[in-house]
């Protein structure tokens, strides 16, 4: 399993899994373009790559989510295909998609929270907990 929705009474949450970083922010990148766009109704097909860094784990992943905000919000841009390198403290993210469509929004997203956000260790993989103002 990559990831499972939570329900929440006013935003959207999804705890991901990951054997590593990279699968971590990877299957994060999954679980948030299928709480928020259909996929399948995108139109064309294009490809971002964009790095983020930071010192910690859990803010490389609050950088990371931000930039995939970022990138619906104003480049109307959503991912079929995600594949994530880190090397150090940097995340190079590589999306193929397409172009997001007004009828491929399932449900708008506000903000990237901080409420119960951090990563933790549970046996050999790596949870993050998320939510999302909508």
């Amino acid at each position: 399993m990559r990831y499972r929705f939570i329900d929440h009474t006013a935003d959207v949450a999804f705890e991901v899994y990951g054997k590593n970083m990279e699968e971590l922010l990877e299957n994060s990148a999954y679980a948030f373009y299928e709480a928020f766009v259909d996929t399948s109704r995108l139109k064309g097909s294009e490809k971002k790559v964009f790095d983020v860094e930071a010192e910690e784990e859990d803010l490389l992943l609050y950088r990371f989510l931000n930039e995939l905000l970022f990138l619906l919000e104003t480049h109307f841009f959503a991912g079929r295909k995600v594949k994530v390198r880190i090397n150090g403290n940097k995340a190079t993210a590589e999306i193929e998609g397409g172009r997001v469509v007004r009828e491929a929004i399932k449900v708008e997203p506000k903000a990237i929270t901080m409420h119960k956000f951090g990563i933790r260790k549970d046996g050999d993989r790596l949870v993050t907990f998320i939510v999302v103002d909508i």
